[in-house]
């Protein structure tokens, strides 16, 4: 299979997450852990629900594919993300070790691109995929969120 092709499947999936996060009243973004083309985690944003800052999808989906994996290192995984990772995700993903990230939307005011964030040397990026369609989930979201204010 096109690597493209598995990485647009892939992001498809990490956008009905976002679109979980979205019904549930929290900023839609979603993430999932693949590991030899198999999801071994889902995970939305979850902070308002759990009253927790760190509750960001990028972070439940590392603890859920460490747990499922055994292990704190998320070695051959790849981690599919509708937003760039912030700073405090990105430092996560550092220590998971993870070989590669690939998220949708740029986020050019709070990701760990313009926080100046550090990833594992050994880590690969890959942005933009299914880029218009996290961008176009987040501005619903946002404006669906100031009508209601």
């Amino acid at each position: 299979m096109d690597l493209l092709l598995d990485d647009s499947y892939f992001m498809k999936k990490a956008l009905q997450e976002a679109e979980i996060a979205f019904e549930n009243g929290e900023v839609p973004i979603g993430a999932v852990v693949v590991v030899q083309g198999r999801i071994i985690a889902r995970a939305h944003n979850q902070t308002e629900k759990l009253s927790d800052v760190t509750a960001h999808a990028e972070m439940l989906a590392i603890t859920a594919a460490s747990n499922f994996l055994g292990g704190k290192y998320l070695y051959d995984c790849t981690l599919y993300v509708t937003l760039e990772p912030c700073q405090m995700c990105a430092g996560a993903l550092y220590w998971s070790q993870i070989p590669r990230i690939v998220y949708g939307a740029s986020d050019p005011q709070r990701g760990f691109v313009a926080t100046g964030g550090n990833l594992h040397p050994k880590t690969t990026v890959v942005s933009g995929i299914l880029e218009k369609e996290a961008n176009s989930l987040l501005k619903q979201f946002f404006i669906q969120r100031r009508n209601l204010n």
